[in-house]
């Protein structure tokens, strides 16, 4: 058997030796030929003979293909999902080279490397049965149980638990179960209600945060199917795809590198190695999922998606973190902590005093006897007047202490972060929207923020002459040359279906711009070009040098020729000729340099983003080393032409940046465009004034990157605020402006696109990236993604920035009036009378209300155009301010002086009985809550009214609350300890409660100092 095997694996090792001379037809049936005879060497090994019962059985085969179908190309794949994984996991040269390198990969995943996949709806289906699918497994989410459980541990909550069971006991045991479970079933109703509450909205902000990682993980892909370059979304990519990366793109899956140039990878996200990794096709063509792009471009063959690749292995160990604090959440919790201490400090006072009143026998029940009497009160009795002491005492600890706050801040944030994704703003970090609307300064980019990013050549410069007629009057030689270095140093791409169809652009809108008019205009033939030369070394297109570079070889006379492609007085620099209309080479002397400059300033004058063509022919000699040093040539260049591009400002941009300007915040422009350009689009969007045109004006307010860069670092200070305008300005120019305007005390917001632009994103205090231009790596350093990448929803943003911190001032007023009043009422009584006027219930109920009916009603406030007419709110500024310490005391001290009014003399006033006056307290101090939500709604307008009509959620609320108290004291007497209150008593109560409104109006007129209240007690120390 042995012998046998070993025979037949000589003879397959024979037939495995493709010879290389075989064209890919014969290769393909040698493949097939080699499949079919090495599965029956197999099975004649493994297969028993049939019996002769199974040969009637069998059916007989034909010598007909019926064979080669079983192996066809496409379905099912001829190579495994395991064997992809291993090829790209392990990076062995040696074993890729058993599938006849990367072309055979592709051929057994039925990917033709020019046309891709056919991208039908068989297709990806095959291919999602056979490979899985670009999603990963996330852990699962938290449930609705685990956030009950987490409200449960709250130590108040733990207390009144205890106080509300050992209530249920002795009251069950002295008054039997019909009525004796009152008092402790009630508390125990009122927690699991608050418990009920937090629940839902913890639960439904971590649903929130779910699918905002949802929507922020949906990257659109360039990839290539039916020979057609398209977007589509990172989850629909499958084996077999061919994606097109540039600079700044995260590599959507495990794959191997076509071709391209000059690729960059920066794999530090899966080794930590912060150096960059050179991808080639010889010696390291693999691409690993969640890696970067740093420079370069390339086309790569995806082998493996989802949980098959690398990332999709640790990404399934990394849940997001939803408990991420915000500044403002860290300063209510120390608020919360502060308040906290005051309310168990009064709450430590009662409880010594109410135990000390009531075993020194100066309490009495309901009928006038002494509750306590040395040696007769039953021991029972004893613990069940301690317990019921013990409630109230944790009960007041539970009013004072807002835990609403934090509530409040988690429902505005996320209600804000919901509506600012309607107007095209994605929050990635919630600190962000509170930081927005302390922002005084806003640094933005031009292209595609403040323009739509839409771009059209409309100027076109052949030595000093503007072709207006197009292709018709350019020399054949030049029309050529201009071809070629269009058509092969591009990152885009140009698609036509059929002859008679239009021509689709992809790239950027630089790119599609150019090569439209290329195309349209100038006549040019794409894949003639391609086809006509070799692309022998490139040199990608970044920010900081503002071109890029191909060398190129024609394969008919194997001339060698360097094109450069760029911002046009970068590439001027670079010339010592220039070409005239009629294909003559021209010395570029100073006096022309001179005319070539007046002629890109006047299109930049124009509002024109200037590019310049040029070229040069280069030795064999001096074309190896220039491969050898992966450098091209930079000097004795000549100039082919010039274009001017149009890209007009968006719609919109000129009321927002007044908008922001009216709002006391700044507006940077920094752009890569010449000074001119820079200067056009600024006066245009408003950031420039047009009295701003003087020379003196003109050389502080709009400045060059380098002259900013070569200031001493006290120039930079001195002149940092006054900037209004930064061209030709680097990535690095911009980190240091934002370093800058934070040193000098600024709050600053920065927009960018690019992957060099990641640094001063991280620097600023809100990084703005680009939905639509922007690259992974930008957004991925940012805290708020703009959709639309327009600058009007940057103001957007401010709005509801302000709006965040404004409606949580709002809360804290409301909260705190409350906890004053509450506070005051109980101690005073506590002390002087021997018993707390509102119950546990009472106030667990006022503390629902307040809490999370409040909350819920000052927290969805929209944005108002008021919140733009103030300045911004600094970074030092209390929370809490002197118009709200004097909104808030002054309704305080009006509720304990009618509610301790009622408490010593309010009997005899209404003639009524204990109970009733009880009532009547509890009953006021609700109502006072809820004439004070509408004081709340504006902290220094004295019209609170303005713009009730369009929160429906706050009048839902209002009539909510006002029904629930009805049922509380009318229907739940003895649950909420209540009695029923007559038609008189009603309008007495609202008559009181209702007197907040003129006092709110009237308080409003005192003045208040600007320094804060506190300030003055740090002085005196």
């Amino acid at each position: 058997m042995t012998a046998i095997l070993h025979a037949n694996l000589l003879s397959i090792e024979c037939i495995l030796q493709v010879p290389a001379n075989l064209s890919k037809p014969k290769k393909k049936w040698h493949s097939i030929f080699t499949t079919i005879y090495c599965s029956r060497t197999f099975s004649s090994l493994v297969i028993k003979s049939p019996t002769p019962k199974e040969k009637t059985k069998a059916i007989p085969h034909s010598s007909s293909f019926v064979s080669l179908t079983v192996v066809r190309e496409n379905s099912p794949f001829q190579i495994d999902q395991t064997t992809l994984i291993e090829l790209v996991k392990e990076k062995k040269i040696e074993r890729l080279q058993k599938y006849d390198g990367i072309d055979g990969v592709a051929s057994v995943l039925g990917t033709d490397t020019e046309v891709g996949i056919s991208g039908s709806t068989e297709d990806i289906a095959s291919r999602h049965e056979a490979f899985g699918s670009n999603t990963y497994k996330k852990p699962p989410t938290k449930s609705f149980l685990h956030f009950v459980i987490e409200a449960f541990k709250d130590l108040t909550i733990m207390i009144l638990l205890g106080c509300a069971a050992l209530s249920l006991g002795f009251g069950i045991k002295e008054h039997g179960p019909k009525e004796g479970w009152y008092d402790g079933g009630s508390i125990f109703v009122a927690v699991f209600l608050v418990i009920a509450v937090s629940a839902i909205s913890n639960y439904r902000q971590n649903r929130q945060f779910d699918k905002l990682s949802k929507v922020s993980n949906n990257i659109q892909i360039d990839v290539v199917r039916g020979g057609r370059r398209q977007q589509v979304s990172i989850f629909e990519i499958v084996v077999g795809d061919i994606v097109c990366l540039k600079i700044g793109d995260q590599v959507p899956a495990d794959g191997l590198f076509l071709d391209g140039h000059s690729l960059q990878v920066d794999e530090s996200s899966m080794t930590g190695e912060s150096d960059h990794v050179e991808v080639n096709r010889c010696q390291n063509p693999f691409l690993f999922s969640g890696t970067k792009v740093a420079d370069g471009y390339a086309r790569m063959l995806v082998t493996s998606v989802g949980m098959n690749t690398m990332w999709g292995q640790m990404m399934s160990q990394i849940s997001r973190d939803t408990n991420e604090q915000t500044p403002l959440q860290a300063r209510l919790n120390k608020l919360t902590s502060s308040i906290g201490k005051v309310g168990l400090a009064v709450a430590f006072l009662v409880l010594v005093v109410l135990l000390v009143r009531y075993f020194t026998g100066n309490t009495k029940d309901e009928n006038g006897n002494r509750e306590f009497n040395r040696g007769k009160t039953k021991a029972d009795d004893v613990i069940n007047a301690v317990v019921g002491i013990v409630a109230a005492a944790v009960t007041i600890v539970v009013v004072a202490i807002p835990e609403g706050l934090p509530l409040a801040v988690t429902l505005t944030l996320a209600y804000s972060m919901k509506r600012m994704m309607a107007d095209q703003a994605m929050v990635r970090k919630l600190n962000a929207c509170e930081t927005m609307g302390s922002a005084t300064t806003i640094c933005t980019d031009k292209t595609g923020t403040l323009t739509l990013n839409r771009m059209k050549v409309t100027k076109f410069w052949l030595g000093q002459e503007s072709m207006e007629e197009g292709a018709s009057s350019i020399s054949p030689f030049v029309a050529d040359l201009i071809h070629q270095g269009v058509a092969l140093n591009t990152t885009g791409s140009v698609y036509r279906a059929s002859s008679g169809t239009e021509f689709e652009f992809s790239g950027s809108p630089t790119e599609k711009a150019i090569l439209s008019w290329a195309v349209l205009e100038l006549k040019m033939d794409m894949e003639k070009m391609k086809q006509s030369c070799a692309i022998l070394q490139v040199e990608a297109f970044n920010s900081q040098k503002k071109r890029s570079g191909v060398l190129i070889g024609k394969k008919d006379d194997g001339a060698v020729h360097v094109h450069w492609k760029g911002a046009a007085e970068m590439i001027l620099a670079m010339c010592s000729n220039y070409y005239d209309a009629s294909g003559i080479v021209r010395d570029l002397n100073d006096k022309e340099r001179m005319k070539f400059e007046q002629i890109i300033q006047g299109m930049a004058a124009s509002s024109l983003r200037c590019i310049a063509f040029a070229h040069k022919q280069v030795s064999e000699e001096e074309s190896e080393d220039l491969k050898e040093q992966k450098k091209l040539k930079e000097d004795s260049l000549t100039l082919l032409g010039l274009v001017g591009i149009k890209d007009p400002c968006r719609p919109g941009v000129k009321k927002a940046v007044e908008e922001c300007q009216y709002a006391g915040v700044n507006i940077k422009m920094i752009t890569g465009d010449n000074v001119f350009t820079a200067r056009a689009i600024a006066t245009e969007c408003g950031i420039l004034r047009p009295g701003e045109d003087g020379e003196d004006m003109f050389s502080d307010v709009v400045v060059e990157g380098e002259e900013f860069r070569n200031y001493t670092p006290q120039e930079r200070m001195e002149k940092v605020e006054k900037i209004r305008v930064m061209a030709r300005s680097s990535p690095f120019d911009k980190l240091l402006m934002v370093q800058c305007l934070k040193q000098k005390g600024h709050v600053v917001a920065v927009t960018g696109d690019g992957t060099n632009d990641a640094p001063a994103l991280k620097e600023a205090d809100i990084g703005l990236s680009m939905g639509i231009q922007g690259t992974e790596v930008a957004k991925e350093s940012s805290d708020i993604v703009i959709l639309d990448d327009n600058f009007a929803s940057v103001a957007t943003v401010l709005r509801w920035g302000r709006c965040v911190y404004t409606n949580i001032q709002k809360f804290i007023q409301f909260q705190l009036t409350v906890n004053v009043a509450a506070l005051c009422i109980n101690f005073v009584a506590a002390v002087s009378a021997g018993e707390v006027p509102l119950t546990a219930v009472q106030l667990l109920w006022v503390n629902l209300i307040m809490d999370t009916l409040g909350a819920l009603a000052l927290a969805t406030e929209r944005p108002t155009k008021e919140l733009m007419e103030k300045p911004p709110v600094g970074r030092t500024e209390p929370l809490i301010t002197n118009i709200m310490w004097r909104n808030l005391l002054a309704q305080a001290l009006y509720q304990i002086a009618v509610l301790l009014t009622l408490q010593f003399s309010g009997e005899s006033i209404f003639g009524v009985t204990k109970k009733v006056n009880d009532t009547l307290i509890f009953n006021i101090f609700v109502l006072c809550q809820v004439f004070n939500e509408f004081n709340a709604r504006k902290l220094e307008k004295k019209n609170v009214f303005e713009g009730i009509h369009k929160n429906k959620l706050f009048i839902g609320i209002i009539a909510i609350t006002i029904l629930l108290q009805v049922v509380m004291v009318e229907f739940l007497k003895r649950f909420a300890d209540t009695e029923r209150l007559n038609w008189g008593q009603w309008v007495a109560c609202i008559a009181f409660a209702s007197m907040s409104w003129p006092i709110g109006w009237a308080v409003k007129f005192i003045p208040v100092p600007e320094k804060p209240i506190f300030s003055y007690l740090k002085w005196r120390k």
